[in-house]
């Protein structure tokens, strides 16, 4: 499907509004994302997960570093704490733009 600007039809999120934390982790290593939409961390940075794409883009997941808030590869991420259990899937906005 064309997804336009969004990189998935659907996520998971703790909440409604997706403004709950998921989960917390450890960067395993170095990441600069491609562009802005991204969240760019060091190895061993604290990065807090708010919600988990699904679908054409499992491999990406949102959260802050931080005061930054972007995508990133979820297998850079060891999950040290989980906030919640609950998974609600709901269909995702236009994905974070570039200003």
């Amino acid at each position: 499907p064309d997804l336009g600007r969004r990189f998935a039809e659907r996520k998971r999120c703790a909440d409604l509004e997706c403004s709950m934390l998921m989960c917390r982790g450890k960067a395993v290593q170095d990441f600069k994302g491609p562009d802005c939409r991204f969240v760019n961390f060091k190895k061993g940075e604290a990065v807090y997960v708010y919600y988990k794409l699904i679908g054409e883009s499992t491999e990406l997941w949102a959260g802050s570093v931080g005061s930054d808030f972007g995508y990133f590869p979820k297998d850079l991420l060891e999950i040290n704490h989980n906030y919640s259990n609950e998974e609600l899937e709901l269909p995702t906005d236009v994905s974070l733009t570039c200003s």
